[in-house]
């Protein structure tokens, strides 16, 4: 009974931290503009089916996507199995699903070949990140605790497959010693390995068990309250990012609607000008993004595809659109903070460009697309870089030489170049 009772207080306080946890990042998203993403339904439910659900956009690196989908697939089904565990530990049975006969023995079997493929495939990617050369591994924008982060979830991983295995293995063996409450119930293929090498008495058995079990379900709990503090977020926010994807063709960009009713006004007398004031043209904070930009960042798998596909990375440069996710989500998070502490307010004088994202950053960027059409989860962040390009040159008329020239070149001539009028179509010979 006591059991009983620990377990669902610490199940309660879980749910109930991993709710507050989840309400501050809604917060922290509805902090952006408002972008209607609502129409057209079943592309939306296609895509999100085929990239978050399929990992189609995974399968352009074939090996690692295979790993991960074994970890996808198996951490997500293995946890199927936690249904069991929380009836199990409130109400005091042990494998209630039991009563299902082959059909559970079918269940625990496919459960224990997941287990070991999550536990093979994350030592992979341990020695992936910590002992082979991979470039997007190295990068700075890593430094720290990023790096961390990463090989923290593949540990507790590894752990609760470990854990998950374990107790499956002294639950065999007191049930092949008709220890009382261990039905008979359940086939382990890969855990049966593990028996030979557990003791023969029963009190052991069952401590090693219980052990094994409080481990896996705590490990899980744990994991489920560090997900909003960490990338792995994007386990949870995959599905609503790649369902609310921008389904315009990459290279569109798109017009302020300020400034094209303007032109539309200038060009066409007849047509009023627009009313009232706009508060600011591009983007200088988190505020001035979409609510989807801020849902990318929090979705944001710190994978790096994208910057080892970006052009100006390649050739040196600073840009690193991952660099550029990560910091619009400290810089979000930072701001969300201040609003639940108000009187620590740390973060007045700061902004997202210049305080977190650098002009050289920004300016490095060839608009190309790279990294979006890179990302395993739709994200985009060259529409952030653009909108704080806007806001460079809109509202602070700071660009450079290159820059300032061509828009003198386009205001005077027409063209980009410094042609008179009359000669602006000369480069088409």
């Amino acid at each position: 009974m006591i059991s009983q009772i620990v377990f669902t207080l610490v199940f309660i306080f879980s749910i109930a931290f991993f709710y507050k946890n989840a309400k501050t990042i809604y917060r922290n998203i509805k902090l952006g503009t408002q972008t209607d993403r609502s129409g057209n339904k079943k592309e939306r439910l296609k895509m999100m089916l085929l990239v978050a659900f399929g990992q189609k956009k995974m399968f352009k690196k074939p090996i690692p996507a295979i790993l991960h989908l074994f970890v996808y697939v198996g951490f997500c089904i293995i946890n199927i199995e936690m249904l069991e565990i929380i009836i199990d530990g409130i109400f005091g049975t042990h494998r209630f699903l039991s009563f299902m006969g082959s059909f559970y023995d079918f269940l625990i079997y496919s459960f224990e070949i997941l287990a070991f493929s999550v536990l093979v495939a994350c030592v992979i990617f341990l020695i992936r990140r910590n002992i082979l050369y991979i470039k997007r591994f190295r990068s700075h924008d890593l430094d720290n605790w990023p790096r961390t982060d990463a090989n923290l979830i593949l540990f507790t991983e590894i752990i609760l497959m470990t854990a998950f295995l374990v107790m499956n293995a002294a639950d065999a063996k007191l049930q092949s010693l008709h220890a009382e409450h261990y039905v008979q119930a359940g086939s382990f293929p890969i855990s049966s390995y593990l028996i030979p090498y557990l003791p023969d008495s029963i009190s052991s058995l069952v401590a090693i068990e219980r052990t094994a079990w409080w481990v896996h379900i705590l490990g899980v709990l744990a994991f489920l309250n560090y997900l909003p503090l960490s990338k792995h977020l994007h386990i949870i926010l995959a599905f609503p990012n790649t369902y609310f994807s921008n389904l315009n063709p990459k290279g569109k960009f798109e017009n302020m609607p300020a400034v094209t009713a303007e032109v539309k006004s200038m060009l066409d007398p007849s047509i009023p000008p627009p009313s009232g004031e706009v508060s600011r043209f591009g983007v200088k904070d988190i505020q001035d993004l979409t609510w989807k930009n801020l849902l990318d960042a929090y979705t944001c798998t710190e994978c790096g595809r994208c910057t080892a596909a970006c052009p100006a990375n390649m050739t040196g440069k600073l840009l690193s659109p991952r660099k550029i996710m990560m910091d619009t989500r400290d810089r979000m998070v930072e701001v969300g903070k201040n609003i639940d502490n108000p009187q620590e307010n740390v973060s007045e004088e700061k902004s997202l460009i210049d305080s977190y994202i650098s002009r050289e950053e920004i300016w490095a960027c060839t608009s190309c697309n790279a990294c979006v059409e890179q990302c395993p989860v739709n994200i985009n962040p060259l529409e952030i870089i653009i909108g704080l390009r806007q806001y460079a040159v809109m509202e602070e008329s700071q660009a450079p030489s290159s820059i300032n020239g061509m828009l003198s070149n386009l205001e005077n001539n027409g063209a980009p170049w410094k042609y008179s009028q009359a000669d602006r179509a000369n480069w088409t010979n």
